[in-house]
């Protein structure tokens, strides 16, 4: 266990699903007190995913408690009026508030930048949307589904395709929490040398931009747009298996690539001597190279001469086959956790190391939706039991 490097930051999670609930996941693995804000009863509406992990129950998902570990859970229904004085209260005890609600739904609640930060303005306060606080498509709800199609990233994957097609991971959500993490960690910075509180406004769609090399750089400045099959990339199967390999469109890797399949391989030829000339005949490139690696009795084989010659190139993995690779048991990639209802349970570890040790889980997902309303409000704010007992009784707060 590394010690942990935000040990006394307090951080109020109004967020749910993905991109919110990642964010604030990193902070509480780093030392973090993160608060997690649920609904009533049914929580985080990811409790009901797959894979329930405890039998007969439809409120612990792999998923919630993979993105929820190491935080508290206060239940609160913000539609009642009692609501927003306990909000404002775990406000103002509070450093950073992370939300990811449509824009305008905090405000509803009263619980807007402007109204925390007139309780607490020393508060970093993040949004996290699809499409950003600001523009004509500021208030569309928005997924990763959604985003890859609105950012262009969706037509840039169809590879020369004739039709669009669904991406399997949620890039965008990840990313977004990944961009709030960071910039949740520079406002606090600042913070402790000014004094200043700050808004922060995170967009799932510009951020997804952060995966995309080529297209928007060349669009932005005249350039034609690529839309593939990207160049200097190849997966090819070999026996039933198979392999990526991937060189730049020049410099090292291509020469190494060149010196491996020997100077006389037709690859050799005039036209793919430049950059541009791989560009533009590399179906014909392609082909040779996948005629060449046919020549290898296994993705193995294949593996060993290419990586001897330093080309970049990977096996095609299964999940399994990843979960169970000695790399990631040497990376300490996975981390334990207790489980109430299944004694302890797996999920991933913060995706880094800090002073060459891993950074695990902090500890066990919220168990139910609320299950620490009664701590947080009696020992953080001080709330008297008559009157958590009230709120109970208005619908205002819940436990379980």
């Amino acid at each position: 266990m590394t010690p942990g490097m935000l040990n006394g930051l307090t951080v109020l999670d109004f967020t749910r699903v993905l991109a919110g609930p990642y964010c604030t996941r990193l902070l509480a693995d780093l030392g973090a007190r993160v608060i997690k804000i649920e609904r009533p009863v049914d929580g985080d509406e990811t409790r009901s995913f797959y894979l329930q992990l405890e039998e007969g129950r439809t409120d612990q998902s792999s998923y919630f408690v993979r993105f929820n570990a190491g935080k508290e859970s206060v239940a609160i229904d913000l539609a009642k009026p009692e609501a927003k004085a306990v909000a404002l209260d775990l406000a103002r005890a509070a450093d950073v508030l992370v939300e990811n609600f449509v824009p305008g739904v905090m405000a509803r609640h009263g619980l807007d930048y402007a109204a925390v930060s007139a309780a607490n303005p020393a508060i970093v306060y993040c949004s996290i949307t699809g499409y950003g606080q600001t523009g004509p498509l500021r208030d569309r709800p928005a997924f990763a589904h959604l985003i890859n199609a609105a950012s262009g990233a969706m037509d840039l994957d169809r590879q020369g395709e004739p039709e669009p097609r669904v991406a399997y991971l949620q890039s965008a959500d990840s990313l977004a929490g990944v961009h709030a993490f960071g910039l949740v960690l520079a406002a606090v910075h600042r913070r402790q040398r000014t004094g200043q509180g700050a808004y922060l406004d995170v967009s799932m769609l510009q951020s997804l931009w952060g995966a995309e090399d080529l297209g928007i750089a060349a669009a932005l400045n005249g350039g034609e747009i690529i839309k593939g099959p990207r160049v200097g990339m190849i997966i090819h199967a070999i026996k039933g298996r198979h392999i990526a390999v991937q060189f730049i469109g020049g410099g090292p890797t291509w020469d190494r690539l060149l010196a491996k399949m020997g100077g006389d391989s037709p690859i050799g030829a005039e036209r793919f001597s430049t950059a541009p000339g791989r560009r533009e005949h590399w179906p014909e490139l392609r082909r040779l190279i996948c005629e060449w690696l046919d020549h290898f009795e296994s993705v193995e084989a294949a593996m060993e001469a290419l990586s001897a010659a330093r080309v970049p190139c990977a096996p095609v993995r299964s999940m399994e086959e990843v979960i169970s690779h000695p790399h990631m048991a040497e990376r300490q990639a996975f981390s334990m956790i207790p489980h109430p209802g299944r004694g302890e349970v797996r999920v991933t570890s913060a995706p880094f190391h800090v002073d060459g040790a891993p950074v695990p889980a902090r500890g066990p997902a919220p168990y139910r939706a609320g299950e620490d309303t009664r701590a947080v409000l009696a020992d953080t704010l001080g709330y008297t039991d008559e009157r958590i007992d009230a709120l109970i009784r208005s619908g205002a707060i819940a436990v379980p």
